[in-house]
């Protein structure tokens, strides 16, 4: 079936941006993976699940964007929508991700901090009070002795 021109140009660069979301989902996928140090078979059910999850979501997006329309130039555009992210875009990506992570781990330690704190604070009194106590017959028991 002959498509025209302006249906075809919009095939190819949602064919492309197809690619440029695997990228995406990949850098993610790496950022998650680098998290941990998983053994062999844990990394092969994790790539497996990784890359069919993959292909459904960019299905899915081709089958919105163009009715999933599959010719060997849509996979072609789809590689050179990876090709354009890995080179372009992914380091930039993965050091926001890093931040964005870095970030989020800081604010929920020092939301944590800042939650506990009275609970600490009690603690430390109460260590403080009995600390005092064991001192106070301590020197009481050592006055008697004298």
């Amino acid at each position: 079936m002959l498509f025209p021109v302006s249906v075809q140009l919009n095939i190819l660069i949602f064919s492309i941006l197809a690619g440029v979301l695997t990228g995406i989902l990949f850098d993610l996928y790496r950022v998650f993976r680098g998290l941990e140090n998983p053994n062999r078979i844990v990394t092969f059910i994790e790539d497996m699940l990784f890359w069919i999850f993959t292909g459904i979501v960019v299905f899915i997006f081709l089958l919105f964007t163009n009715y999933a329309y599959m010719r060997m130039y849509v996979y072609a555009a789809i590689g050179i929508g990876i090709i354009i992210y890995m080179e372009m875009i992914s380091k930039i990506f993965i050091k926001v991700q890093y931040k964005l992570i870095k970030s989020i781990i800081k604010f929920i330690r020092i939301t944590f901090n800042f939650l506990t704190y009275p609970i600490q604070l009690l603690f430390y009194n109460i260590k403080r009070k009995n600390k005092q106590k064991i001192l106070k017959k301590k020197l009481e028991e050592n006055q008697n002795r004298i």
